[in-house]
């Protein structure tokens, strides 16, 4: 199965609705995901802090911010 890993924070809202979003196109693609809280590791906060939240696949950032589902469909075509 194809994985994402989503990089992420507690109590913030465009995280939240990118895991809502994520959770949706689940229903159409099959893929899954792993998410790493980004203020459990300082190395994660220097790298992500104003990004949040990030979407990867195989190291590659997909999107950050907001889902964008286009380039979701793209990856998994890829893999």
């Amino acid at each position: 199965m194809i994985r994402f890993t989503l990089y992420y924070r507690e109590n913030c809202h465009l995280c939240q609705s990118m895991k809502l979003a994520l959770v949706a196109l689940q229903r159409d693609l099959d893929f899954d995901w792993q998410e790493i809280d980004i203020d459990r590791d300082t190395d994660l906060i220097r790298q992500f802090d104003t990004l949040v939240p990030v979407l990867q696949f195989d190291g590659e950032e997909v999107c950050h911010y907001f889902l964008d589902q286009e380039a979701v469909r793209q990856r998994l075509a890829q893999a």
